[in-house]
């Protein structure tokens, strides 16, 4: 079975084809069913043989379409200190964008 591990927003993802997986949003206008490519490939397994980048493969691309762009559910952040009635409460909604693997290349 081919895989690749991609780089992007800062996280590592294995994938291979079909797969479907949340990564943070990136930068730009995307809409629903838009083609993103993954350019950062780190590693390729075609099931014979193992491609390794130094860092990255030249020339090696993993192509996606946009299912959907999202938030998280909300984490709530506190600040708090004792005795001088300080208190300070945030909620926090991290975008992302949800993604279907079309090919590795």
């Amino acid at each position: 079975m081919e895989f690749a591990v991609i780089k992007t927003g800062g996280k590592q993802y294995k994938v291979s084809k079909g797969d479907t997986l949340k990564v943070e949003k990136l930068i730009g206008t995307y809409k629903e069913g838009d083609k993103i490519v993954f350019d950062k490939v780190l590693l390729v397994d075609n099931g014979k043989d193992t491609t390794i980048g130094t860092p990255f493969i030249d020339g090696a691309s993993v192509e996606a379409t946009l299912v959907k762009s999202a938030k998280r559910p909300t984490v709530t952040v506190i600040h708090y200190k004792q005795k001088s009635r300080y208190f300070k409460k945030n909620g926090h909604r991290q975008p992302y964008f949800e993604v279907k693997i079309d090919a590795i290349k």
